[in-house]
């Protein structure tokens, strides 16, 4: 029953959309790169529900990057999702982290939310981290920055993550009191219920009095595009002499990525090659 998948819904009367995700091994992938204590877990697999979540109703190919930075024992959240459903996340942590509204747990912190076309230029909107949960801090969020009626509820347990939103159309002149129902209905949705039901079943207790159209899921992977390429890339911003003083008193240069704990490792001779590449395509590039 459980299956990484994103569906979308339609409130074919009213000017309300709906979206529902779960995470299985998606959740499980990203957890297993880190030992995160169980606190930031729970906020990591929210993050990245609410990822999807958000990125499902972009209208364009592209990406969307969730970010919370504070400077309390969590400083620092990620998630990315892109238009294919592939979704990314990590945390950055520090001492012990106690269970606790967010401004316990990220201390004084602001939402930071990049939307990254894949033609075109990255949008970026900021506001500070208010509330309770994550839900509270992106009701905020749309409140200030989209002006757009958008709920979300989040539910985590040590083997999923799943999310659940409403969000009125912004096409659409939607009446306040249709927003008002769907809205007290979603509300009686349980953490329990999230973690246990199929979608179908959900849509259909929350619902069942409304005209709701439930479109075919669409599977949710976790995906990292980190790539030796791109870490030779990185690596040739230092410059040929950082580079070989590094060779010569390490011996080796390595990298790990934060996403998926890949390992990449570059000896003296692979340092050579790259900066014999990169002098060759400059030269060419030159005549």
């Amino acid at each position: 029953m459980h299956k990484d998948q994103l569906f979308r819904f339609l409130f074919e009367d009213l000017g309300v959309r709906g979206e529902f995700v779960s995470l299985d091994t998606s959740f499980q992938t990203a957890l297993s790169n880190h030992n995160y204590p169980p606190i930031v877990a729970e906020q990591l697999g929210q993050t990245l529900a609410a990822s999807l979540l958000l990125s499902a109703t972009l209208k364009f190919n592209g990406s969307l990057i969730m970010q919370i930075r504070g400077d309390g024992p969590i400083s620092m959240l990620v998630a990315q999702a892109d238009d294919q459903q592939a979704v990314r996340g990590l945390a950055h942590w520090k001492g012990d982290v106690p269970k606790g509204d967010l401004a316990t747990t990220f201390g004084d912190g602001v939402l930071v939310m990049t939307i990254k076309p894949t033609n075109g230029k990255a949008y970026q909107g900021i506001v500070n981290l208010e509330g309770d949960n994550l839900a509270d801090a992106l009701h905020v969020y749309f409140a200030q920055s989209e002006q757009l009626k958008t709920r979300l509820w989040f539910a985590v347990n040590k083997e999923r993550a799943v999310g659940l939103m409403l969000q009125e159309l912004p096409e659409h002149g939607g009446k306040a009191a249709d927003w008002q129902r769907v809205e007290m209905l979603a509300d009686t949705i349980t953490d329990d219920e999230l973690l246990t039901l199929d979608t179908e079943t959900i849509i259909h207790r929350l619902f069942h009095e409304e005209s709701v159209r439930l479109y075919d899921p669409k599977p949710v992977s976790f995906t990292c595009d980190c790539s030796r390429k791109k870490v030779e890339t990185s690596l040739l911003t230092l410059g040929p002499t950082e580079l070989r003083s590094l060779i010569e008193e390490k011996g080796v240069i390595e990298a790990d990525c934060d996403f998926c704990n890949k390992h990449y490792q570059f000896d003296a001779i692979d340092i050579e090659q790259l900066i014999t590449d990169k002098t060759t395509n400059s030269s060419t590039t030159q005549h």
